[in-house]
């Protein structure tokens, strides 16, 4: 999820709703081969908790209709193009595509900044309004039936980003942002909150172009979670249960969990699904990891009793409404029925074919390298097409592809817990 370059807090206070605020050159190296990555129950992600708040939508329908949840997710036109941009790839293309987005921001969904006790609570604290989009995925569903995947994008692929050339992926809706928000500024604009709306906006588009240009699919939806919402959703849970091969620690991302099963929630569970350093594949570690929470939580979710409690479905609403973003055409329930594939393993999940996680660029960032045409390739055989005709890109400095490496043997594996670096 976020920049670990944020400094642990303890704060005892229980983060609620108060008055204090209203309602995230190329060493070239052999390509390992490229192969569609199933890790079993390891790799249950789709944007950390995202998934998770989204079936309740089905789960809890004896408690909330679907209009009353639908009314309550703030939405967002990050899907059609502005006069003059390039038109997106083409809708047919074999898959009803969502892009699940987990985001850094310091802000709710309404545009709202949070405050610094909540900020503390979050072991994070306020920044510049830089916003880094930490979790992409691409939720492919077949349209002929076949098995959907969920294909995890690294947040440093190097790629092309819309205005800004090539960059890192996860920068792509943090640049925007900041350059229309210093726009409206410019124009007059002095409500922060509808700043922060709209600049919001200006970069969820600019991140779906950078996706479809990547990948050469059309993005049919798009679903965000911030910060807060995953917060809120570990609280309602009464946390959720991970398991750890090894001990580990992490001053920056306040990690320091012992080995073994355990049970973390609030700032601790943030933690726990941004910690990089100290793991041996680094960032595609993290990925394991939150993969593997998601798994754990989900399963906790959709548990016996889990959704039968109304004060549960409330807080569970509570971080929905404060937390998700959608865009206006996404259905919740059906796409929460969807959701609720996972846990009876009805859901692929990969990641895009890598050359190496441990590449530079030009000017000495550390970047995930590519071959957009094998990524291309590999996106298209999930919903059993040949890859779109599209215009070489440069991004990515190589032409081998590879997956990324397989995930760590597992300690143990209680279940619906998964045992991870």
């Amino acid at each position: 999820m976020a920049e670990d370059q944020e400094k642990p807090a303890v704060d005892t206070e229980p983060v609620t709703q108060s008055d204090d605020w209203k309602p995230s050159p190329f060493p070239r190296q052999a390509p390992a081969p490229s192969r569609v990555r199933r890790v079993g129950r390891v790799t249950r992600r789709v944007a950390v908790g995202l998934v998770s708040l989204l079936a309740l939508g089905a789960s809890g329908y004896v408690y909330v209709t679907k209009d009353q949840l639908q009314s309550t997710v703030p939405t967002t036109d990050a899907l059609t193009p502005r006069a003059g941009e390039p038109a997106p790839p083409p809708a047919d293309d074999g898959a009803e595509d969502i892009l699940l987005v987990g985001s850094d921001a310091r802000t709710d969904a309404q545009g709202n900044a949070l405050p610094p006790r909540v900020l503390r609570q979050l072991r994070t604290e306020a920044n510049d309004g830089a916003v880094n989009t930490d979790t992409i995925i691409v939720l492919r569903v077949p349209k002929n039936g076949g098995k959907p995947s969920a294909v995890s994008i690294p947040r440093d692929t190097w790629t092309a980003v819309p205005g800004r050339g090539d960059a890192k992926i996860n920068s792509a809706y943090g640049v925007a942002k900041a350059r229309a928000a210093q726009a409206l500024r410019g124009q007059g604009e002095r409500d922060q909150a509808k700043i922060e709306r709209d600049s919001d906006t200006e970069g969820r588009r600019v991140l779906v172009q950078a996706v479809q240009d990547l990948t050469q699919v059309r993005i049919d939806h798009y679903a965000e979670i911030n910060l807060l919402g995953f917060y809120l959703l570990t609280e309602a849970l009464g946390g959720v249960k991970v398991c750890l091969n090894h001990a580990t620690e992490d001053k920056d991302s306040g990690a320091n969990f012992r080995r073994g099963e355990q049970t973390v929630s609030g700032g601790e569970a943030l933690s726990f699904v941004r910690q990089r350093k100290n793991l041996p594949r680094g960032d595609l570690d993290r990925i394991v990891r939150q993969q593997a929470f998601l798994s754990s939580a989900l399963h906790q979710l959709l548990s016996a009793g889990t959704l039968t409690s109304p004060g549960t479905l409330n807080d569970l609403m509570d971080a929905v409404h404060r937390s998700l973003t959608l865009d206006p055409g996404l259905d919740l329930l059906q796409f929460a029925q969807q959701a609720k594939g996972i846990a009876s393993g009805d859901l692929t999940f990969a990641t895009i074919p890598v050359i190496t996680a441990n590449g530079r660029s030009p000017d000495g960032q550390s970047i995930v390298q590519i071959d957009p045409k094998a990524i291309r390739e590999f996106v298209a055989s999930l919903a059993g097409r040949p890859a779109p005709a599209a215009a070489p890109q440069a991004s990515g400095g190589g032409s081998g592809s590879g997956a990324a490496p397989a995930a760590a043997p597992l300690l143990r594996d209680s279940p619906g817990v998964p045992c991870v670096n």
